[in-house]
């Protein structure tokens, strides 16, 4: 069916993406991993309601920012489970009687199992919305990390330069 076969192809390319986003966050961490290693002397202002607060070693700093990413890939990691069902063989919504080997499309495709039930499965999209709250909260860390920064550089704050490679 058209319908087992859309969806199938809708968790492949989310299980894709799931992917790919992680390994994107992984070589972020990485870096401030590595910048910690280069910053361990370096002290900054920590900041509360946008008021002074105590100081902060850099790699404390930079390590925060990998905790909040590693939720993220957490979460993504939580939502390919779900992701990786395999749909085929559901059809409309009740099966097949196709003889068809599920347990084995499920293999080629590199799913972890095929969907338990056809009815459910046909119908289920709760992976849409769970993927798309995990792009939320990443969007939210990343958007929290550009502010800080623009912040930071304006002339008020001082405490960054962005080189004119990154930014105009």
């Amino acid at each position: 069916s058209r319908n087992d076969q859309v969806s199938t192809d809708l968790k492949l390319y989310i299980r894709d993406a799931i992917d790919h986003l992680d390994g994107l966050l992984l070589q972020l961490q990485a870096s401030f991993v590595s910048r910690g290693e280069t910053d361990l002397d370096v002290i900054l202002p920590g900041y509360t309601h946008l008021q002074r607060a105590q100081p902060v070693s850099a790699t404390h700093y930079w390590l925060a920012w990998c905790e909040k990413y590693n939720r993220d890939r957490e979460r993504l990691a939580d939502c390919r489970k779900r992701v990786n069902i395999c749909p085929l063989g559901a059809a409309a919504l009740a099966g097949t009687t196709l003889p068809i080997d599920r347990q084995r499309s499920a293999e080629l495709l590199g799913f972890d199992a095929p969907a338990a039930n056809s009815l459910d499965v046909s119908s289920d999209r709760d992976f849409l919305v769970e993927f798309a709250n995990a792009l939320g909260l990443i969007a939210l860390h990343l958007s929290s990390w550009a502010e800080e920064w623009i912040l930071w550089c304006t002339t008020e704050f001082g405490i960054l330069k962005l080189s004119d490679a990154y930014t105009t």
